[in-house]
C-alpha cells in the first residue's frame, strides 16, 4: 500500500479537490490518504477558540459561519447541488455547535484538540462524500479513534504499539479501494481527541505508513520538490533530487517548512521512501528521501525562521551562568514548549532564540523569577548549508546581525528582520 498526503493548500478549493482526484484515479491498488483541514481552516478555528473562551459571543457566532459558508461553498462548487452539501456538511456542524453551546473549559490546550481538530473532520468528510458520489470506493476513518498517543495536548506523541491493532483492525474490517484518514489529530486512551504540533499532518502520513508497512509515503505541495531555499524569499532556486534522512532531519530542525520534523523517524526506521511532489504537476519526479542517495547535496541550502525572539538572561547575583543556572532555564523552556534553534552563552549570560508563540510571554514572566531577562523581537534567523565566504556577504549585506554562528559546512545568522 502506499500513503498519499495532502495538505490544506491542495484542498483548499473544488478545483483542488477535483486534481486530488484525478491523482487518485492513476492509482490500480489500495491507497491511503491523508488530508489536512482545507486552506486556512486551521487559523478559523484557532479564532473561533479564542472567541469562544473569551466569551465574545457575536465575534464567535460571525468566525464560525465564515467557517461553515468556506465549506459549504466548496462543496456546492464541486456538485452544484446545494441539498447535497447541507447532507453531508450539516452533521459536522452541528456536532462543533453542540460543543460550542457550553461554556469554553478551562484547559486550553485540552480545549484546542478538542475544538480545533474539527477542521480536519470537516475536510474529509467532504471529499470522501464527493470522492463515493464520484464512483470511487472510499472507506473514510476517524483518526481520533485509530492512532493512539499520550494526553500531551497540541504536542501528543503516537504510541505505535497501540495504534497498530486499531488500524490493522480498520483496514483489515473492509476492501476499499481508498482509505481516507485525518492528518494532525488522534485520541488518547480516554477517548479524548489529541493532536501532533501544528503541520503534523505530515507525521501522520510517517507513522500510518509506519504501521502498514508501506511501500512509499508521497506528500503533494505546491512546490517542485524540495528546493535549496524558498522561492517566495530568493531567487534561482533549485530542485534537490534526493536526500538522505540524516539530511532531511538537519534541514526540518533549521526551519525547513516542506517537511515536518518528527515526519523522517518513523520512515527510517522501516526503510519507507519519502517523496515530495508537485501536486499541480502529478508526473513530474519531484524529490525523494531515503536511506542512500547517488550523491550528496552539493549547492547551498538556505532556510529562514521569521518572527524569533532572542532572550538574553543572566544571573541576579552574578554567578557563572553554566555552572547554577542551564538546567533551570531548560527546564521552563520545556515546561512552556519553547523549541531552542540556537544557543549562545558567555561566562554569566545564555541566549537562546526561539518562535515568537503565544506562551512565550508567561515563560517571560517565570524566568524573571530568577533571572535578569531582556529579549529582542521581530529577527529572523537564517540557516545556510554550505556556506561561503561570497554567500555569506550576499545574505547578510546591509543586515544587522545580532548573532553569528559558523562550523565548517553550516552558518546561522540571527538577523533584524528587513
Amino acid at each position: 500500500m502506499r500513503i498519499y498526503k495532502f495538505g490544506g493548500a491542495s484542498v483548499r478549493s473544488a478545483e483542488g479537490i477535483k486534481n486530488l482526484e484525478y491523482i487518485l484515479r492513476q492509482e490500480s491498488g489500495p491507497i491511503f490518504v491523508v488530508i489536512s483541514a482545507m486552506g486556512k481552516t486551521t487559523n478559523a478555528m484557532e479564532i473561533v477558540l479564542d472567541h469562544w473562551a473569551n466569551r465574545q459571543a457575536s465575534e464567535l457566532v460571525a468566525k464560525w459561519q465564515e467557517v461553515k459558508d468556506y465549506h459549504h461553498s466548496v462543496a456546492v462548487d464541486l456538485t452544484g447541488d446545494e441539498q447535497w452539501a447541507s447532507q453531508v456538511l450539516s452533521p459536522v456542524f452541528n456536532q462543533v455547535e453542540k460543543i460550542l453551546s457550553g461554556v469554553c473549559p478551562m484547559d486550553y490546550d485540552q480545549t484546542y484538540d478538542s475544538l480545533v481538530s474539527y477542521g480536519e473532520i470537516l475536510s474529509t468528510t467532504l471529499i470522501a462524500a464527493y470522492l463515493n458520489r464520484a464512483g470511487l470506493d472510499v472507506c473514510w476513518l476517524d483518526m481520533r479513534q485509530i492512532l493512539r498517543t499520550d494526553s500531551n495536548f497540541r504536542e501528543a506523541t503516537v504510541h505505535l504499539e497501540a495504534s497498530q491493532q486499531a488500524l490493522t483492525d480498520a483496514i483489515c474490517g473492509n476492501s476499499a479501494q481508498v482509505y481516507i484518514g485525518q492528518g494532525f489529530i488522534a485520541g488518547n486512551k480516554h477517548g479524548q481527541p489529541t493532536t501532533l504540533g501544528r503541520e503534523g499532518s505530515d507525521y501522520t502520513a510517517a507513522v500510518v505508513g509506519n504501521l502498514l508497512n508501506a511501500e512509499s509515503v508521497t506528500i503533494w505541495k505546491d512546490v517542485p520538490g524540495i528546493l535549496n531555499a524558498d522561492p517566495r524569499l530568493f531567487d534561482d532556486t533549485v530542485l534537490i533530487p534526493e536526500l538522505t534522512y540524516s539530511d532531511a532531519v538537519e534541514l526540518a530542525y533549521s526551519g525547513a517548512q516542506i517537511i515536518h520534523p518528527k515526519t523522517i523517524k518513523p520512515l527510517e526506521n522501516k526503510s519507507i521512501p519519502l517523496y515530495v511532489k508537485p501536486f499541480e504537476n502529478p508526473q513530474a519526479a519531484g524529490s525523494v528521501i531515503q536511506a542512500h542517495v547517488a550523491k550528496p547535496i552539493e549547492i547551498p541550502v538556505l532556510i529562514v525562521r521569521k518572527n524569533q525572539v532572542l532572550i538574553t538572561i543572566r544571573p541576579l547575583d552574578f554567578s557563572f551562568v553554566l555552572e547554577h543556572s542551564l538546567s533551570k532555564l531548560f527546564s521552563l523552556l520545556d515546561k512552556h514548549r519553547l523549541k531552542v534553534s540556537l544557543i549562545q552563552s558567555s561566562a554569566i549570560t545564555i541566549s537562546v532564540c526561539v518562535d515568537n508563540v503565544k506562551r512565550l510571554s508567561v515563560a517571560l514572566d517565570e524566568l524573571a523569577n530568577d533571572f535578569k531577562v531582556s529579549y529582542n523581537e521581530g529577527l529572523e534567523l537564517l540557516t545556510v548549508r554550505g556556506v561561503t565566504k561570497e554567500l555569506e556577504t550576499k545574505v547578510t549585506a546591509d543586515r544587522d546581525v545580532l548573532i553569528k554562528q559558523r562550523t565548517r559546512r553550516t552558518a546561522k545568522y540571527l538577523m533584524k528582520t528587513v
